[in-house]
């Protein structure tokens, strides 16, 4: 499983990285990013959850 953010429409507000730590965080800019290449079976769940409370639907999560 793999997790994308589209930079374009992300507003920075760091939910992603509250909610999953291990998979997202923000960049020197500010704006979501990923920071792993394939998801751990044991963190699918959290960055689910990331990606369903995102307040602009920039997470993609599959």
């Amino acid at each position: 499983m793999k997790a994308s953010v589209d930079r374009d429409i992300c507003i920075g507000c760091g939910l992603c990285e509250i909610t999953c730590p291990e998979v997202f965080e923000l960049d020197d800019e500010m704006i979501s990013t990923v920071i792993v290449d394939e998801i751990p079976e044991d963190l699918e769940e959290c960055a689910q959850e990331a990606e369903e409370e995102c307040p602009v639907t920039a997470i993609t999560v599959g």
